[in-house]
């Protein structure tokens, strides 16, 4: 799986939640200043030959779909993100973050809490 650029991650986003669309209908969901059809429709093309994307034809028209779900894309996204930048390892991130104060005390409490639950579950 390869990442995408801003644009196609603009446009899988309202795919995701589409579920289903035509090109006309991606273009309605995106934000003003709203990009070309023919711009849309090159993008989605593109997210199609790399595998994002597939369609289902009604004549000249298609109907777009996605081929890869958020979560995975995201599973990807993040893994490559920490390989990349944080030597492998989730905790240089979150450690990141909480020195940014980017983490409110409220949010690391509620990590906390979440890792308490999976390590309950594994026990």
């Amino acid at each position: 799986m390869k990442e995408m650029t801003r644009a196609e991650d603009q446009v899988m986003q309202v795919l995701w939640s589409l579920e289903k669309a035509f090109v006309k209908d991606i273009v309605e969901k995106l934000p003003d200043p709203k990009p070309a059809y023919n711009t849309v429709s090159t993008i989605v093309r593109i997210l199609e030959k790399k595998g994002f994307v597939g369609y289902k034809a009604y004549g000249k028209t298609h109907e777009y779909y996605p081929l890869i779900s958020k979560d995975k894309y995201r599973h990807f996204y993040l893994g490559n993100l920490v390989k990349g930048h944080f030597n492998g390892s989730f905790q240089n991130l979150v450690s990141f973050f909480a020195k940014e104060e980017k983490l409110s005390v409220n949010d690391i409490d509620e990590l906390m809490k979440q890792l308490k639950a999976l390590k309950s579950k594994k026990s």
